[in-house]
């Protein structure tokens, strides 16, 4: 019985820790290696030239991370560093 108990509260753990990761945000962009990818300020300007106003950004798996506000509200946006074309958008 203890067992079963066991196996029970882990893979709970582990859904539960697989949808966190899942809800965290997107981070697959690019498989091109890092001294290929272009500058993140371009990425910050492509989200500047879309009306947000960009508070910071970091890499994010494969991702640049931009986020910005735009109207009153915060969003994530998920840019390629390969081609900086904007893949994901998170409203926050």
């Amino acid at each position: 019985m203890k067992v079963i108990r066991v196996v029970a509260i882990a893979l709970t753990i582990g859904i539960g820790a697989g949808s966190t990761a899942l809800a965290d945000g997107f981070k697959d962009c690019t498989k091109l290696d890092k001294a290929s990818w272009k500058p993140a300020s371009e990425a910050e300007a492509k989200a500047k030239a879309l009306g947000y106003e960009v508070r910071r950004s970091k890499i994010e798996g494969s991702c640049y991370e931009v986020y910005g506000v735009k109207e009153g509200k915060l969003y994530e946006l998920f840019y390629s560093p390969e081609d900086l074309s904007l893949k994901h958008t998170i409203a926050k």
